[in-house]
């Protein structure tokens, strides 16, 4: 996972964490623009618990990254930042929420869950996933088709543990205030499932943090608005990194 030249001067790679029923198809345009960069895919498999799911990818991720969470999977970096602060140069929550569970959250994850059982993941799917898109993408056929069948072939058993870890999800309300290096809240400004006041608030709980708002995408913009969304992450990523302490010299004891 060793980083290759880009368009950037900072080395610590970009590492991906995907979403609920997601894989590296949604950064597809992403991974091409960036190269060295590397999505976690296969910390959802047989783990229901974020922090589980944490630890896989710190176990697969390089001595330090950026770390990119989209949805579901910017959760689990938050977990990895609570777990190994040190390995992670700079943060990018996308599409996503940090609040806990809600009121009618469970019933509503479970009555998609039960259609899954009774009906199949097409069934399941075709209910999930309008409902994450922006007005324009809900006209894209090519990319709904694509989005659909990632979706579908994550499998049920995948998504029945995900749920489960996003209703036994930690608390971060703790963590976000200690962390210190260069984050940014991105969202979708027709995300309806993970809307702008959850990254504003965000935002605005994580010293320094940054809001970025991209027009015209929903829940899953890394998709609906790729090229909008690279200009992001070139940006983020070209902030000056937080300090790797371990490589610097210990202090001498009386030093100033």
């Amino acid at each position: 996972m060793d980083a290759k030249s880009s368009d950037r001067d900072v080395g610590a790679p970009l590492l991906i964490l995907p979403g609920l029923l997601c894989d590296s198809r949604m950064f597809g345009e992403t991974l091409a623009v960036f190269p060295g960069s590397v999505v976690v895919d296969g910390f959802y498999a047989g783990r229901n618990r974020i922090e589980a799911m944490a630890d896989y990818a710190i176990a697969h991720m390089p001595d330090r990254c950026a770390l990119l969470g989209h949805s579901m999977g910017a959760r689990i970096a938050l977990e990895v930042v609570r777990k190994a602060p040190h390995r992670v140069e700079r943060l990018a929550l996308v599409d996503t929420g940090v609040h806990p569970v809600r009121p009618g959250e469970r019933e509503s994850r479970y009555r998609l869950r039960d259609i899954g059982r009774a009906q199949g993941m097409s069934a399941l799917v075709g209910e999930w996933l309008p409902p994450m898109m922006g007005f324009a993408a809900l006209r894209n056929e090519a990319l709904m088709d694509a989005l659909y069948a990632m979706a579908v072939a994550a499998g049920l058993p995948t998504f029945e543990a995900q749920i489960e870890a996003l209703l036994h999800r930690p608390s971060v309300d703790a963590l976000l205030p200690t962390i210190t290096c260069p984050t940014v809240a991105m969202v979708g400004r027709q995300d309806q499932w993970s809307p702008v006041a959850q990254h504003i608030s965000i935002a605005a709980a994580i010293p320094h943090a940054q809001l970025r708002v991209v027009e015209g995408a929903g829940h899953m913009m890394p998709a609906e608005a790729p090229r909008a969304f690279n200009r992001q992450v070139r940006e983020w990523l070209a902030k000056p990194p937080a300090p790797d302490f371990r490589t610097l010299p210990d202090q001498v004891e009386g030093e100033v």
